[in-house]
């Protein structure tokens, strides 16, 4: 296995779960042993995303300590994000409006899931504005914001602390020293529990089918399939658009990312490749300080897989049950969109529950969304990835919009 690479290997883990899963469909004892497995490679990623994010972001700021300067990467960064996502969300409404994966559907062959535990947290979903976000980016308790992964709030610390240590000089060298250190033996624990990955994602993969089977696939197969094409149309067309513009290509970068994109594609988590890829981004030529800043913020603004994921499956739900959603209907779904998918990176199913929150928005009934849940985790894994995809691109985008992208770097990646 040493002579295999690790995208060879997670590979292998992800075609031998799908057929232990297939093999032992309903099996209730693969799952339980399966099941703690994925969860404590799942355990050991989120272990230690905290400590590189603070870590990594502090020494950036520190070494620029430039608040004009941050400000700008700040308002550049959150505007791109608002732009792509925007774009995103368009995408799955005109997928929805030219394709109609609803239409002819019988939802009595459906399975329905039990979505109750996310009603109440969309609820609040759907009265959260901006003017709420931007209130929740200031932590009451740093340790507190750290034990719920309130990534937002801890950027704004890490921020606030990596200024003040530029700001008092001599004295806060000792600091950047430790922190220095902290990061790269991050960095050193990320690349022991990466050897781990096969084996996470054979568990994780294998608990999927072997709960739901291929079986549950067929009757919203039409849905998967056209969110999965809509996903590879916006990363070649639009992401490859915006890569073109910054003097690299999509294709480069997918090269770069195909590690983390097997991983996050099987893990259907985006923090499990978080560390790998503010690393790989930095050794494409982006600066540590816009990659620590950029990557992190991303994992909450923008989603643009998960954008694109609920405004098609918003329509998909219209159509399903035979509702005519005039245009400014859909018009007002980007809005709320907009709105309700920020903020909500660190809450358990969180698309679900942006999902749950648009739907009742706009007067549809809520019940559509407990009859796609049960494949949650098969969509999961595409918006996942372009999730990822996104964020690095985010990082390239800035640090070009910065003048700071080195060429030299990505043109020396294979």
């Amino acid at each position: 296995m040493k002579k295999l690479g690790l995208a060879w290997q997670i590979f292998i883990g992800l075609a031998l779960g799908i057929a232990v899963g297939a093999i032992f469909y309903g099996n209730p004892l693969v799952t339980a042993i399966l099941t703690p497995v994925g969860d404590v490679f799942i355990r050991l990623i989120k272990m230690i995303v905290l400590p590189i994010v603070i870590s990594s972001l502090v020494v950036g700021i520190a070494g620029s300590g430039d608040m004009k300067k941050l400000g700008k990467i700040g308002f550049k960064t959150i505007l791109y994000f608002e732009i792509i996502t925007t774009v995103a969300i368009v995408i799955g409404l005109f997928a929805g409006n030219i394709f109609k994966p609803g239409t002819g559907i019988d939802m009595s062959q459906l399975a329905k899931t039990d979505i109750h535990q996310y009603v109440n947290t969309a609820e609040n979903a759907s009265h959260h504005s901006m003017a709420d976000t931007f209130v929740n980016i200031v932590p009451t308790n740093i340790v507190q914001a750290m034990g719920n992964g309130d990534l937002l709030a801890i950027i704004f610390f890490s921020v606030l602390f990596g200024v003040g240590i530029s700001v008092i000089g001599e004295k806060g060298k000792p600091v950047i020293h430790f922190l220095e250190a902290v990061s790269e033996t991050m960095f050193w624990m990320t690349n022991q529990i990466m050897k781990l990955a096969p084996i996470g994602v054979f568990a994780l993969i294998g608990v999927t089918v072997a709960k739901f089977g291929v079986s549950s696939l067929i009757p919203l197969g039409k849905l998967v399939i056209i969110l999965y094409l809509s996903m590879f149309v916006f990363v070649l067309v639009v992401l490859g658009i915006v890569a073109k513009m910054c003097g690299t290509s999509i294709v480069k970068i997918l090269k770069l990312l195909k590690d983390e994109i097997i991983l996050a594609f099987s893990t259907a988590s985006s923090e499990a490749v978080l560390p790998k890829l503010m690393l790989k981004m930095e050794q494409f030529g982006c600066p540590k300080s816009i990659v620590s800043f950029v990557v992190p913020t991303g994992y909450t603004f923008n989603l643009a897989g998960s954008a694109l994921y609920q405004s098609l499956a918003t329509l998909f739900i219209v159509q399903m049950y035979g509702i005519n959603l005039p245009i400014w209907s859909q018009i007002s779904i980007v809005v709320v969109l907009m709105l309700t998918s920020k903020g909500m990176a660190g809450v358990s199913g969180a698309s679900l529950v942006v999902l749950l929150a648009t739907v009742n928005s706009v007067g549809l009934p809520v019940e559509g969304v407990a009859l796609i849940a049960g494949i949650d985790r098969i969509l999961d894994m595409a918006r996942t990835v372009v999730n990822v995809v996104g964020n690095g691109i985010a990082s390239v985008v800035v640090s070009k919009w910065e003048g700071q992208f080195d060429h030299g770097k990505a043109d020396t990646q294979k």
